[in-house]
This record gives C-alpha cells, structure tokens and sequence, in this order.
C-alpha cells in the first residue's frame, strides 16, 4: 500500500514539473501571433512531442495498461495533445505554404504511425502485457529521439561559451520531469517508462552544469560589450534579451533553432 501510495505522489510531481515544460512554448506561440510569422522556428519539436504524447497518452489507458495503474501517464500526456495540437495548428496558421507543406508531410505519417500502433495494440495484442510491451517499444524509440536532442544545444554551448540558446529554467524543468518520471516508472517496475529518462536525467544534468560553467562567462561578455559600445548599446542589448526571451521553448526546439544557425 505504501509503494503504490509513493508512486502516486512521485506521478502528481511528475505531472506538475511536465506541466511547466509543455506549457513554456506558450510564450513563443505569443510572439508568433503578435508578429503574424514563424519566421525561423521549426514545427518538428512539436510534431516528435505529439506523437510521443499520443503513444503514452494510449499507453496509460486501460486498453494497453491493467486498469487505471497507469493514470498520471494517460493524463499529463493527454494534457500534451491538446498544447502540442494548439501549437501546431497556430504554426500551420501563420506559416509560408513551403514551410506549411513541410509540416504537414510530417504530421500526417506521425498521426498514422500512432494509428497503426493503436490499432494493432488493440487487435492483434490479447494481453495487457503484450500490448504494453508493443506500445512501449514504440513510445520508447520517441522519447529517446526526444531526450538526446539538447546535446546539440549543448555543444553549442560549449563552442560559443554562451547559455544564450540553454535557459536554466527550461534545463531545471526537464531535468525534474526525467527524474520524476524515472523514479514513477522504477517504483512500477516498468522499464517502458523508466528506461528514456535513464537519457534525460543525465542530459539534465549536464545542461544545469554547463549552464553554471558558461553562465559567469555570457554575462561577462555581455557587460564587456555594453561597457565598449556605450548607453545606446547597452539598450539595444536589453531590447534584444526582450524580443528573445519568448524564443526559450522545449529542449527540441533549442536543438532545432540550433541546428538552423549552423
């Protein structure tokens, strides 16, 4: 009783520290809709999140879990969909009709790869265990793809010696969410869970450290340049910090704006 009672908590905080992660996008489909333009932004970091949300979101349902054991997955994923949805459709809205085309290339196969697996999990699976096996190797390969993305935003850190494009509340965040959601799934003895945050606490881990690394290092060379170019500069630099804030998304979107500037 005690166990299953710690593994509800440790899911509620799962819940809670996912929230914050889903929801920072918010931020940026704002400064989407005030300039009327996507402008740089790529849609395949929400279109990875969706399908992962919809494969955990049907792998914490009574269809492939044993009744309701599963219920923090099914709801904060469930959740997911419905934000990942909204950024898309805002996305494809103010999108040019390349870029527009483009996303829509990959939406539609994410959405009839989850079918399929829906599909096949409830009819040719018989038992919980089996769909859940079916289900989970398939969420896993998502999520994995998921979690390693920030290394690219990592090495750039590194390269440029700036934490420019790895804010620390977007690290923290995830870092908490892997952990929790690592802790929820060793408590269930369930390796479908548990196993992609063996990834991202790690990943985690070394976002927040070098963000400590670089952090003195940014806000040096910020100063430096204010100090060598005078008031006016100094200015410019606060509005720029301003008209950048918006841009601090999921760990995906920072590898993909990442990888655009190389």
């Amino acid at each position: 009783m005690v166990p299953d009672t710690v593994r509800v908590a440790v899911g509620i905080l799962g819940n809670a520290a996912s929230m914050l992660l889903y929801t920072t996008p918010i931020l940026t489909f704002r400064w989407v809709i005030r300039k009327g333009n996507v402008e740089e932004f790529s849609c395949v970091p929400y279109i990875l999140a969706l399908l992962n949300c919809l494969l955990y979101t049907w792998y914490g349902l009574p269809v492939v879990s044993s009744g309701w054991e599963n219920l923090p997955v099914a709801t904060i994923n469930g959740l997911g969909i419905l934000l990942e949805v909204a950024f898309i459709a805002i996305y494809l809205r103010f999108a040019p009709a390349e870029k527009k085309r483009f996303a829509l290339q990959l939406v539609l196969p994410a959405l009839a790869l989850f079918g399929l697996t829906a599909a096949l999990s409830s009819f040719a699976a018989r038992t919980h265990r089996s769909r859940k096996a079916f289900v989970g190797s398939v969420g896993l390969v998502a999520s994995v793809s998921m979690y390693t993305s920030p290394m690219v935003a990592a090495k750039r850190v590194i390269a440029t010696k700036s934490v420019e494009f790895m804010p620390f509340s977007l690290s923290l965040f995830s870092f908490l969410s892997s952990a929790l959601w690592m802790a929820y799934g060793l408590l269930g003895r369930d390796l479908f869970i548990a196993s992609p945050n063996f990834i991202g606490v790690p990943v985690g881990v070394l976002q927040l450290l070098l963000y400590c690394i670089y952090r003195r290092d940014h806000g040096a060379a910020a100063g430096a340049e204010a100090q060598a170019h005078g008031p006016a500069a100094a200015a410019d630099q606060e509005k720029g910090m301003k008209a950048a804030a918006p841009v601090a998304v999921q760990p995906q979107e920072v590898a993909a704006r990442v990888s655009e500037y190389k």
